[in-house]
């Protein structure tokens, strides 16, 4: 577990350092010397500099950098300093370090590393010439590139960014930020280290879901146990429309192999024969269904299934409809167990309205990608991946629940405690990549141990290190969610090791 801070609490803590009595140029000193430490640096060295306290960072290891014996030139892209970035500036030229202008369309295939200190977390928004001339060569440079604190041209709170550094390693200064891991973070950051230079934080923002802290989730299985001490789920989706019968078979056994102790799909009549030679150790709870296979409400089924399980996903793939609206109103008015709310279940949320939320008795997990939950808070999905954490807050905090919002990295919240799962893959961006999630959710929501946001991490965590595992055997392109659920038994294993 590590704490992420936004831009706005790093600022605020890094203030609050320096009025403690640690000069800004002492913590800049820091910040190089890690940087000098935990890079991998390879003489010729260029280091780009921008105006701020990113390009003082780069002046200052600049200088770190020389007495090791490297060969620097330091490319001035801006003419402007911070007060701690003139004072390193000045020791470069006095050092007689190579310090010259940068020219548009600068040559940089020379040297063999390349170090980004052009813009810090507090940027946002579209870089301007020099800097994006400056960004464009570092990308096609051919050297190693070394991004100091941030890829720049990313937003340190949203990772976005069209015009950003592709590095090789990034070394993040203080803490690790949103920016890190959200947006395009995973395609420009490459190896990713954080280097602690003494800056107290004020506040966690979120912390990182590591192996570790996944792994203390799932409780040690007792020889004096049986399968009830391991929760019985409940999956409710499927129709004809949306292939049920194969995603639904697919989700009890992800659930199963999560460690679930009994798995019951809960899914339209027709369906079941369907199903019934893919649940070998699953049941089935057929429910009533018109005409055309789809879901019609019926009151005594709905409250026997909710007596039945601990833990339930409702919607994958159960469509749109009046009835599907009225079973997720009766599972709020009624039960009392972990729900997770997933696809056609949060379409039906959001023409439910707030209310059966937030009066439920049972402890629910949302899981909007960032479509879904601009339609939850009646906004877009771009202003979702602009405010991610942000939004995830509002979300938890409109329907009293927890959030696990879905992009290139996991977002979960409830408005007192964040987490950011930060593994998968590429190969995952492909049809029924949720519905595996939705089933390890709603697995460890039985049985598993630690808060509601810590749990839904975890089991954003334990499906990715599955879709990981799928891609290095099956590769990104080809890959499908069903490859994914084929190694989460691996994924499980790789976590009880710990």
């Amino acid at each position: 577990m590590q704490e992420i801070l936004s831009v706005q609490t790093m600022r605020e803590s890094d203030a609050a350092a320096i009025r403690g009595g640690t000069p800004g140029y002492v913590l800049m000193g820091r910040a190089a010397e890690a940087v000098a430490e935990k890079g991998r640096f390879t003489s010729p060295v260029a280091i780009l500099a921008g105006g701020g306290g990113n390009g003082g960072d780069g002046y200052a290891l600049a200088l770190l950098l020389r007495d090791r014996g490297l060969a620097v030139t330091v490319f001035r892209v801006s003419d402007s300093f911070s007060p701690e970035g003139r004072r390193y500036y000045e020791q470069c030229l006095e050092a007689g370090i190579d310090v010259r202008p940068y020219t548009l369309g600068q040559e940089l295939s020379g040297f063999a590393t390349v170090v980004d200190c052009l813009l810090g977390t507090g940027f946002s928004g579209i870089p301007r010439d020099p800097v994006a001339d400056a960004i464009r060569q570092i990308n096609c440079s051919g050297g190693h590139i070394i991004s100091v604190d941030i890829n720049s041209g990313l937003s340190g709170d949203t990772g976005l960014g069209d015009t950003a550094v592709e590095a090789q390693q990034t070394i993040s200064i203080g803490s690790l930020k949103p920016g890190h891991f959200l947006g395009r973070a995973k395609d420009c950051r490459g190896e990713l280290v954080n280097a602690d230079i003494g800056i107290p934080p004020l506040q966690t923002d979120a912390f990182l879901m590591e192996e570790e802290d996944a792994a203390s989730c799932l409780p040690k299985r007792l020889n004096y146990a049986h399968k009830g001490s391991y929760a019985y789920v409940g999956l409710a989706g499927g129709s004809l429309a949306y292939s049920g019968a194969p995603r639904l078979a697919a989700m009890a056994s992800v659930a199963m192999r999560s460690g679930a102790g009994v798995v019951s799909a809960a899914v339209p009549k027709s369906l079941c024969p369907l199903m019934a030679p893919y649940l070998l150790e699953s049941t089935l709870f057929p429910l009533s269904e018109d005409a055309g296979g789809n879901l019609l409400f019926a009151e005594e089924e709905w409250a026997d299934f909710c007596r039945r399980v601990q833990s339930m996903a409702f919607g994958m793939g159960i469509g749109r409809s009046d009835e599907v609206e009225k079973a997720l109103a009766y599972v709020l008015a009624h039960y009392e167990g972990a729900l997770v709310i997933d696809a056609d279940g949060l379409y039906a949320l959001s023409r439910l309205g707030w209310g059966p939320l937030i009066e439920t008795k049972a402890r629910v997990l949302l899981t909007p990608h960032l479509g879904e939950a601009a339609r939850l808070l009646k906004t877009t999905a771009w202003e979702i991946e602009e405010h991610p954490l942000a939004s995830a807050k509002e979300l938890a905090l409109l329907g009293r629940c927890t959030v696990l919002l879905k992009g290139p990295a996991t977002l979960v919240s409830d408005d007192q405690e964040s987490w950011i799962s930060d593994r998968g893959c590429p190969g995952m961006a492909t049809a029924g990549s949720g519905d595996v999630l939705s089933g390890v959710l709603a697995a460890l929501l039985g049985f598993a141990q630690g808060s509601l946001p810590k749990v839904g991490a975890a089991g954003a965590f334990l499906a990715g290190l599955a879709g990981e595992a799928a891609e290095e055997e099956m590769g990104p392109t080809a890959m499908t969610a069903g490859d994914t659920a084929r190694q989460i038994a691996r994924a499980v294993r790789r976590l009880e090791q710990q």
